[in-house]
């Protein structure tokens, strides 16, 4: 195997792997949330036949393991990759097996990128899910700044669909927060094509920002009815305070709920033990 094989995350991907380390990352998010949910309206229409790039926000390291599970599951029928810190990748080789490919600093770093990127693209179920702002960032931060290899890769791949999607992950009413995403609407890359690249970052940018106030509202409502659940995980605050609340609904005849935001509900009549 030559050594550009061995560097191409095409025939380096394992489906049985993905598919392993999507069960992993789907167990780390049920221990780590209350909750994961994706705002209404819900998943985007990606018509098959495309490649598609999704731009995300980049507010923590739990990005990686969301993109990995929904990779897995509602997007599993497209093989999915992602640009990672090419430090982190050579300390974890491992991951070149679940789609991720180095993305290393400085010109020719951006012209790999790039290449790498339109490889993978050629494919048209391919889906590539890139975190643009490039580190860390809060979500509240505006403006939002992409780096510009985003924009390039959108001029150079016009059979693609471009999808911006927000993160964030606040905390609500329970010990644990809330992982919430928001889709927005798919682009046809080629309605960029004869656009300047500056002017394809702007729109790329505005697209994401606009994206992230939306989620931003959904959050402060903290209102579970304005997204679907896609995943439930982790309630109550445990240990004493958690005895004390069971003990307190029993001899009151409620049923105990963990979950802080549902109180305790009245147990229905035939479950109430009298003398």
């Amino acid at each position: 195997m030559t050594e550009r094989m061995t560097d191409d995350p095409v025939a380096l991907r394992s489906r049985l792997l993905c598919w392993f380390f999507g069960g992993v990352m789907a167990r780390r998010l049920r221990r780590g949330f209350h909750a994961v949910r994706l705002a209404r309206p819900g998943w985007p229409v990606l018509p098959p036949g495309r490649p598609v790039i999704v731009y995300l926000n980049h507010p923590s390291w739990w990005d990686p393991a969301l993109l990995i599970v929904m990779g897995t599951t509602r997007f599993r029928g497209r093989p999915g990759f992602g640009p990672i810190d090419g430090e982190m990748l050579r300390r974890y080789r491992f991951m070149r097996r679940i789609g991720l490919f180095g993305l290393e600093p400085g010109r020719a770093g951006s012209v790999t990128f790039l290449r790498t990127a339109e490889h993978i693209l050629a494919d048209p179920r391919a889906m590539l899910w890139i975190t643009a702002e490039g580190a860390f960032t809060d979500p509240r931060r505006r403006p939002v700044t992409l780096r510009p290899g985003i924009a390039h890769l959108v001029r150079r791949t016009p059979s693609a669909l471009v999808v911006p999607l927000a993160v964030e992950y606040p905390f609500w009413d329970e010990r644990t927060p809330e992982a919430l995403l928001r889709f927005g609407e798919p682009m046809e890359a080629a309605s960029f094509a004869d656009l300047p690249v500056p002017e394809i970052a702007a729109d790329l940018e505005g697209r994401l920002e606009m994206v992230m106030d939306q989620l931003a509202l959904d959050a402060q409502c903290r209102d579970p009815a304005r997204f679907l659940t896609l995943m439930e995980g982790t309630v109550g605050v445990g240990g004493v305070y958690d005895l004390w609340r069971r003990a307190r609904a029993w001899a009151g005849g409620r049923a105990f709920s963990a979950a802080h935001s549902e109180g305790q509900r009245r147990m229905p009549e035939r479950e109430v033990k009298r003398p």
